[in-house]
């Protein structure tokens, strides 16, 4: 079971169709189905019209996803209900440095606040100090994975640092609600950009921790500015995708995901080009170092 997860935080751009192009072809290589979840977990980000634009593009590049469509937004009881079996097992707690003080120190959080930890739980909406976030506490363990493009991963989680489970303004962060929601899902593949690599030793953690399946994971190459090196996102000026050229985007797509296309690639409609992808699809043959925009 694979999945695309965007925000609706703008239209997507050749970086973000790249990771819904190779994660749809790898689910349906593998004879699986292909979810769609519109990661609205941060209301502060969301773009008005944004999802209905995403929506409209996959469509357009025939990336059609098999049943309903999930939103975090809907998700809220799962998430407290996973915060409070953590709080119970004793892995959070509250931590009250400003942006500021942690400004002030360099490296992952130092554990500053670790004491201040509480078995009963505290509803979001209704007790949590505005001056608070809530920590999960990271152990000294190494979480090793195999990552099917990159190869052997391994982190230690001591040198990551305890990460934010809720968020001083109350709503949820990401690392707690893409866990749950991957489970709730029955994901066991996901494939993104590597630059959520460093999330995962994290999410892997809370995975052991809430005793949720396991699954596997591939990083895809990041799409580069050729003139400073920056990743191609919504923060640095990508430009959003032209539907009316989808079949040549599919083609620029899978070219760059290296894979070896037919020699009359170029003139395939969008749904040939996909049904030969799916079918020739060779994950092993996807760069590990970063592409640059053409």
């Amino acid at each position: 079971m694979g999945r695309f997860a965007p925000s609706p935080s703008g239209p997507l751009h050749s970086g973000s169709l790249l990771a819904a192009v190779a994660s749809y072809v790898d689910a349906k290589a593998h004879k699986g189905q292909w979810l769609l979840r519109i990661e609205d977990v941060d209301r502060h980000r969301t773009v008005e019209g944004s999802r209905d634009s995403i929506l409209n593009c996959l469509e357009h590049h025939g990336l059609y996803w098999d049943g309903a469509i999930e939103h975090q937004t809907d998700n809220d009881d799962r998430y407290e209900a996973a915060l409070e079996q953590l709080q119970q097992q004793q892995q959070v707690f509250f931590c009250q440095c400003s942006r500021a003080v942690l400004k002030q120190t360099s490296g992952p959080y130092p554990g500053t606040c670790r004491s201040k930890k509480t078995s009963h739980y505290i509803p979001a909406t209704r007790h949590q100090p505005a001056s608070h976030t809530l920590r999960f506490e990271c152990n000294e363990e190494a979480i090793d994975f195999t990552d099917r493009i990159l190869g052997k991963q391994s982190f230690q989680l001591a040198q990551l640092g305890d990460f934010i489970l809720r968020r001083r303004d109350s709503l949820f962060a990401y690392q707690l609600a893409v866990v749950i929601d991957d489970a709730e899902q029955s994901v066991t593949s996901v494939v993104r950009g590597a630059d959520l690599l460093s999330s995962t030793p994290w999410q892997i953690a809370l995975q052991q921790a809430l005793n949720l399946p396991a699954m596997d994971y591939a990083h895809l190459p990041l799409i580069t500015h050729a003139n400073n090196g920056q990743k191609l996102s919504k923060q640095t000026g990508a430009l959003a995708i032209n539907n009316s050229q989808a079949a040549n985007n599919i083609y620029v797509a899978l070219t760059q995901l290296g894979q070896q296309l037919p020699e009359q690639g170029q003139r395939l409609s969008v749904e040939q080009l996909l049904i030969w992808a799916i079918d020739h699809w060779q994950i092993n043959r996807i760069p590990k170092t970063a592409l640059i925009a053409g």
